[in-house]
C-alpha cells in the first residue's frame, strides 16, 4: 500500500505573521496600540519566538513600529504615512497597469470581468452612511485591483503593488468609518474596468490614479473633521 504524501505544515512564524498582519490591516488593533508579547501569546496561542519574528516582519512593512525599550506598537495613522503609500502606488500601480494592458490576453480579461462581477455584487449592498467594511469586501476588492495588474511581467513589481495595496487597507477602513459624503466606488470600479477592457491606456491610468488618490482625499477630510470636533 502506498503511503499518502505528507503535506508540509505551515511554519508557526508564518501562521503568526498572517494572523497578526490581517488583524493590524483590518483594524482589530487601534493605531498606536501597544502589542505586548504575553497578551498576544494568550490571544493567538503562539509562543514568543514566532510572535517576535512576525512583529519584526510587520515592522519592515511599516505596519508596526519597534522600539527596543518599549517593544512594539501598531503604526499610527498619519497624513505622512498615507501620502507615502499613495505616492508609491501612483508610481508602481499605474505603470504596472500600463504594462498589464499591453501584455494581457483574453484569459486576463476574463479574470477582470469575473472579479468585477463579484465585487459589484457586494458593493451594491453597502449603505450610504459610515460603514464597517468586512473581510469579504476587502478580499474581493483586492482581487479586483490585482486582476487589473496581473498581466504585468514583473513579479517583483506585482509583489510591491500587492504590499502597498494591503498597507492602504487601514486607511480605507478608517475612511469608511468616518465618511460623510459617499464615494460611489462601484461606479469608479466599473469605469476603470471598461477603460481597461477597451485598451484605452491613458484613460485607464488616469482613472486608477484618481481612484488611488480618492482614499487620500477622504482620509484627509475625515481627519480634519475629527480634529475640528476635538478642538
Amino acid at each position: 500500500m502506498e503511503t499518502a504524501p505528507s503535506i508540509p505544515s505551515i511554519p508557526l512564524s508564518e501562521q503568526a505573521f498572517a494572523s497578526l498582519r490581517r488583524d493590524v490591516l483590518f483594524g482589530e488593533f487601534e493605531p498606536g496600540a501597544k502589542l505586548k508579547i504575553d497578551e498576544l501569546q494568550t490571544s493567538y496561542g503562539f509562543s514568543s519566538s514566532p510572535l517576535r519574528e512576525a512583529l519584526n516582519r510587520l515592522s519592515q512593512e511599516g505596519l508596526v513600529k519597534a522600539d527596543e525599550r518599549r517593544g512594539f506598537r501598531v503604526a499610527a495613522i498619519s497624513r505622512a504615512d498615507l501620502a507615502d503609500i499613495t505616492h508609491m502606488r501612483l508610481l508602481l500601480d499605474v505603470q504596472a497597469l500600463r504594462a498589464s494592458m499591453q501584455q494581457g490576453d483574453a484569459a486576463w480579461e476574463a479574470g477582470i470581468v469575473a472579479a468585477s462581477h463579484l465585487l459589484e455584487k457586494i458593493e451594491s449592498q453597502l449603505g450610504d452612511g459610515p460603514a464597517l467594511l468586512d473581510d469579504e469586501w476587502s478580499r474581493l476588492h483586492r482581487d479586483f485591483h490585482l486582476s487589473l495588474l496581473a498581466a504585468c511581467p514583473s513579479q517583483r513589481q506585482l509583489a510591491m503593488c500587492a504590499s502597498l495595496f494591503d498597507q492602504a487597507e487601514r486607511y480605507r477602513r478608517f475612511s469608511a468609518r468616518h465618511r460623510v459624503i459617499v464615494r460611489n466606488k462601484n461606479k469608479e470600479h466599473r469605469k476603470l474596468m471598461n477603460a481597461v477592457l477597451k485598451r484605452d491606456v491613458d484613460t485607464a491610468c488616469m482613472l486608477l490614479s484618481d481612484h488611488i488618490q480618492g482614499t487620500q482625499r477622504n482620509v484627509e477630510a475625515a481627519l480634519k473633521r475629527l480634529e475640528a470636533g476635538a478642538a
